[in-house]
C-alpha cells in the first residue's frame, strides 16, 4: 500500500511541479495538442468509414434478411470504432512522446536540475534517441495489443468478463503507461528497455499507483493533453526513486526544511553537542602541597632579653 500511495503521490507531485513552473506547462502542451488533432481526424474518418469497412469484410451477409443484416453489421461497425478508440487510447502516449521527444526531454532535465542542480544526459544524437524511443514504443504496443486480445476474449466469460477482466485491463494499461513515461528520464540515464521493465516489476504497486489513475484520466483525450506535462514530470520523480536517487523535489525539500527548521537537502545534519564535554579548555592544575608533610622549622630569632657576659680585661692592651 505504501508503494501504491507513493506512485499516486509522484503523479500529484509532477502536476504541482508544472503548475508552479507555468512556462514548462505551456511548453509541454504543444506535442499533446498536435497528437490530439491527428487522432481526432483519424477517428472522424474511421467513424465515416467503419460501416463500409464492415460491409467489405462481411460479403457473406449480403443475402441476409432484415433486421439481421443491419444488426450484424451495426454491431461490427461499433466494434471497429471501439477498437479504433482503444488503439487511440493506448497509443496516444507513445505517439505524443515520440512527437514531443525534445520537448519532454528538456522538461525532464529541468525537473532533475530543480532537485540537485544536475541532469543526466545520454550523450546520444537526437536521431538516435528518436529511433530508440520509437523502437521501445513498438515493443510496448505489441505487448499491450497481445494483452488486449487476450483480455478481450476473456471478456465474454459471464460475470468475470464484466467485473474482473476490465480491472485487469486497466492495471495492464497503467503499468505500460508508467513504463512509457518513465522511459523519458531513464533513457537519459542509458537504462535499456528490459532493465526498465525489471525496475517497474520490482515496484509494481508504485507503477500501478502512478499509471492506473492516469489511464482513467486519459480516457478523455482533452484531459490527457493538459495532464501530459505533469505526467512526464511525475514520471521523472518516480524514475529517480526507482534508481535509488533522491525523489523529492528541491522546492518540497526546501519548504519542509524551512517549516521544520531542518537542514537543506545536500548538507550534513548538525551534530548534537556532547553534554559531558567541558565548556572551557582545561588548564593544568597548580601543584598542591602535601597536607600531611612536616612543615619546615622556623628560622631562629634573636632573644631581646639575652645578656652576653663582659669580655675579659687584657692588661697588655694599650
Amino acid at each position: 500500500m505504501r508503494d501504491l500511495a507513493g506512485g499516486f503521490g509522484h503523479l500529484l507531485a509532477g502536476q504541482k511541479w508544472v503548475f508552479r513552473h507555468g512556462r514548462w506547462l505551456g511548453f509541454g502542451l504543444l506535442p499533446g495538442l498536435v497528437t490530439l488533432v491527428l487522432y481526432a481526424g483519424a477517428l472522424v474518418g474511421l467513424g465515416y468509414g467503419a460501416d463500409g469497412l464492415a460491409a467489405w469484410a462481411t460479403p457473406f451477409a449480403d443475402d441476409w434478411g432484415s433486421p439481421w443484416l443491419g444488426l450484424f453489421r451495426g454491431f461490427l461497425t461499433g466494434l471497429v470504432f471501439a477498437l479504433g478508440l482503444f488503439l487511440a487510447v493506448i497509443t496516444f502516449t507513445a505517439v505524443t512522446l515520440l512527437i514531443g521527444q525534445p520537448f519532454y526531454e528538456s522538461l525532464s532535465e529541468e525537473v532533475d536540475r530543480s532537485i540537485d542542480g544536475d541532469a543526466p544526459e545520454s550523450g546520444l544524437p537526437l536521431a538516435r534517441e528518436l529511433w530508440i524511443s520509437a523502437r521501445d514504443s513498438v515493443k510496448v504496443l505489441l505487448r499491450v495489443v497481445l494483452f488486449g486480445i487476450l483480455l478481450f476474449a476473456l471478456g465474454f466469460i459471464p460475470v468475470i468478463g464484466q467485473t474482473v477482466i476490465p480491472v485487469i485491463g486497466f492495471c495492464v494499461s497503467g503499468f505500460f503507461l508508467a513504463e512509457e513515461l518513465t522511459a523519458v528520464a531513464l533513457q537519459r540515464r542509458r537504462v535499456e528497455f528490459k532493465e526498465r521493465l525489471a525496475l517497474l516489476r520490482g515496484r509494481r504497486a508504485m507503477a500501478l499507483g502512478f499509471g492506473v489513475p492516469l489511464v482513467l484520466l486519459f480516457l478523455v483525450p482533452v484531459v490527457a493533453v493538459f495532464l501530459m506535462p505533469g505526467a512526464v514530470a511525475g514520471a521523472t520523480l518516480m524514475a529517480r526513486e526507482l534508481r535509488g536517487e533522491d525523489a523529492e523535489g528541491a522546492e518540497s525539500a526546501g519548504d519542509a526544511a524551512g517549516a521544520t527548521g531542518g537542514t537543506p537537502a545536500g548538507q550534513p545534519a548538525p551534530q548534537a553537542p556532547n553534554p559531558y564535554a567541558q565548556p572551557y579548555p582545561q588548564q593544568p592544575a597548580p601543584p598542591q602541597g602535601n597536607p600531611y608533610g612536616q612543615a619546615p622549622a622556623p628560622a631562629p630569632q634573636a632573644d631581646p632579653y639575652r645578656q652576653d657576659p663582659p669580655a675579659p680585661h687584657n692588661p697588655y692592651r694599650q
